[in-house]
């Protein structure tokens, strides 16, 4: 067995970490979930969503119920720098929560291609970096990943870097807290990173 081909088999063993899975802002709010701080996504079926936001609690304006939502590099300014920042506030059943479960999403196969449905934003399923920085180079500096290892997941991390050969020739990519990755956009003062073996990590 070749290098390659070991390789190719230990992925097979690997367990993706669990998928994202939106659910309506009004179903997390009726189990008590919490929205303040929660990554969130905007939209309006059969049009499309937005990502990369933060929530906050509902609020309401007379007959309206409203989630008050920001950019995710504001949300982390304000939490940084205890100040009030712009949030836009968007209709309660326009509103997605990001939560991480195992429930499957019924998806359609169409010539080899997976079509979702444009009722909701689709699951997202986590993907190998590894897979991802064979096909091509330029994909993973930046990105939200989930650190797999025998400890569990480890989540809320930025890629600093692509894939690279680490001191004994292995491929690892570097990565930062999401919270100090925003730092660095927006003071200019970088991050503290480590590497971590391509081969446990994912994109969320």
């Amino acid at each position: 067995m070749t290098e390659a081909d070991f390789a190719a088999w230990a992925a097979e063993w690997r367990t993706p970490p669990a998928p994202i899975v939106p659910v309506p802002a009004l179903t997390v709010i009726s189990s008590g979930g919490v929205l303040r701080g929660a990554r969130v996504m905007i939209g309006l079926p059969g049009h499309g969503w937005r990502t990369g936001m933060r929530g906050d609690a509902m609020v309401r304006q007379g007959a309206r119920s409203l989630i008050p939502v920001l950019a995710e590099a504001e949300w982390y300014r304000a939490e940084r720098e205890r100040v009030e920042v712009f949030a836009a506030l968007v209709p309660v059943e326009r509103v997605w929560v990001e939560t991480i479960s195992t429930s499957a999403e019924h998806t359609t196969t169409v010539d080899g291609l997976i079509l979702v449905s444009l009722d909701a934003p689709p699951t997202r399923v986590a993907v190998s970096a590894e897979t991802l920085a064979a096909q091509t180079t330029g994909q993973l500096m930046g990105r939200r990943l989930v650190h797999t290892s025998a400890d569990g997941e480890q989540r809320g991390l930025r890629a600093v870097t692509e894939a690279h050969a680490g001191p004994e020739g292995n491929a690892q990519v570097r990565v930062a807290q999401e919270h100090e990755w925003y730092r660095w956009a927006a003071t200019g003062q970088a991050p503290a990173t480590r590497a971590v073996p391509l081969t446990e990590l994912w994109l969320e």
